[in-house]
């Protein structure tokens, strides 16, 4: 039996993430926060797999809860990270609590998280999985904090990777470019229009197709795959 921890797993990506892996088989933790509706919803379609789901509340904008969430693993074989939320506007704008929050939910947290479960991972040689973004790769102006710390999770992947390879850990990262999730709905129709008009496809990713990528860095057909970024974007800034 597998077990995977996908924080986050009330988003979009999290969600289909959940999905995907329970239909090969997976047990799932389900973290997230606030939406407890959305992780409802979820539950009866994982139990048409036959699989364990377990949710389990708590902030990880505060590092302080990260044991909470520890505390609930038993048999892990996989961290997928998925959470997270964007800020918008001009660097000289953000306050310092702005950036706390968003260092603490990208970079802080996370870098407990695995530290606290890795004895876990490394007994089964497992795998992590981090879900970063394009302006972790090349930055974004009006979203500096949120490419700062994007950027911060791939170097993390990178480092990591090497440390644990021995170990049969492998540690990769997907950056996707824009995704139709709910974090789009603050932009205009005509603000989403102009954006997937610069992305070559055409379109933006749908959250299965980041699943895909999640859930083939963590099968057997990716053994010799660690310390990579999957870029999903269509062909954007490439």
């Amino acid at each position: 039996m597998k077990f995977a921890l996908i924080t986050g797993s009330s988003g979009g990506i999290g969600s289909s993430t959940a999905l995907k892996l329970a239909e090969e088989g997976w047990n799932l933790y389900l973290h997230y926060h606030t939406n407890e509706r959305a992780v409802e919803d979820l539950l009866p379609k994982l139990e048409g797999w036959g699989v364990e789901a377990i949710p389990i509340r708590a902030d990880l904008s505060s590092p302080k809860e990260v044991e909470r969430l520890v505390d609930s693993i038993f048999q892990l074989d996989a961290i997928i990270y998925c959470s997270g939320n964007s800020s918008w506007g001009l660097f000289q704008d953000h306050t310092e609590v702005e950036m706390d929050e968003m260092i603490n939910l990208h970079v802080k947290s996370p870098l407990l998280l695995v530290q606290k479960l890795l004895p876990k991972i490394i007994e089964r040689k497992g795998g992590i999985v981090m879900v970063s973004s394009i302006w972790g790769q090349i930055g974004a102006a009006c979203e500096v904090v949120y490419s700062t710390v994007k950027g911060a999770q791939l170097a993390f992947v990178k480092s990591l990777s090497k440390e644990l390879a021995l170990s049969g850990v492998r540690v990769n990262a997907v950056a996707p470019g824009v995704v139709d999730t709910a974090m789009m709905s603050g932009f205009s129709d005509d603000d989403q229009h102009s954006l997937s008009d610069e992305i070559p496809m055409g379109r933006f990713a749908q959250p299965n197709e980041v699943a895909d990528s999640i859930q083939f860095l963590l099968s057997s057909k990716s053994t010799y795959i660690t310390g990579q970024t999957l870029s999903v974007n269509g062909g954007w800034h490439t």
